[in-house]
């Protein structure tokens, strides 16, 4: 198994090691709504995902999920690997979104490679990085920046990923993206349907003006 896409420092690693990873590595495909990992208990191994989109979530003792951030085509997942990192534990679900199809690389070989690796090792700690700053974001947004502006922002988000202005999503599941109840999310868009902002119909939320959402995220 070619694993080389995902990795920019391929080439910079010794032969039997790139062996090692291509060996280690499985693939397995994951249907709507499926879970792909669940904890830092687990250690699931390195996910790379081929196609489709996952997402990754935290879940309070209360049982509120709130969307950390998303994996799309050719992105990698470290901390459904966690236990290749010493002392860091980060709770998280993935699930699947959409029919994905992911690499599941296991932790322990890649966990060895990079402790002998300096390029592997160095490559490791961007994509950490990356992700601590996404969530990082996040915790910003939550503080600081009103509802209003984050569902805005957030339906922008969605309708890019989805290329469609039709977004086939229900309040609930806007709520768990945002880690906001379900009713709060429903005055909200019925104050933006109120404002021309969006037309609503069961399970569908249509972006009826764009351009004065986009505005409204960006404010």
């Amino acid at each position: 198994m070619d694993i080389s896409a995902f990795f920019p420092v391929w080439n910079n690693l010794e032969e039997s090691d790139r062996n090692a990873l291509n060996a280690a590595a499985i693939d397995r495909t994951f249907f709507k709504g499926e879970i792909l990992h669940r904890s830092s208990e687990e250690c699931t191994g390195l996910i790379l995902v081929r196609s489709g989109q996952l997402r990754a979530y935290t879940v309070s003792p209360e049982g509120k999920e709130i969307t950390l951030y998303r994996l799309l085509d050719g992105d990698i997942c470290l901390f459904s690997a966690s236990c290749i990192i010493n002392s860091i534990s980060f709770d998280i679900t993935l699930s699947a979104e959409k029919d994905t199809a992911v690499t599941v690389v296991a932790a322990d070989v890649y966990k060895r490679i990079m402790k002998k690796s300096a390029p592997l090792s160095n490559f490791t700690n961007e994509i950490m990085a990356s992700r601590f700053s996404d969530v990082m974001w996040l915790v910003e947004q939550i503080m600081w920046k009103s509802f209003d502006k984050r569902l805005a922002e957030f339906l922008m988000e969605e309708s890019n990923i989805e290329d469609s202005l039709t977004l086939k999503i229900t309040h609930e599941t806007i709520g768990n993206h945002l880690g906001s109840p379900r009713e709060v999310v429903t005055r909200m868009l019925k104050y933006f349907a109120g404002e021309g902002l969006v037309s609503l119909s069961r399970g569908t939320v249509t972006l009826s003006d764009p351009v004065r959402l986009a505005a409204l995220a960006r404010d």
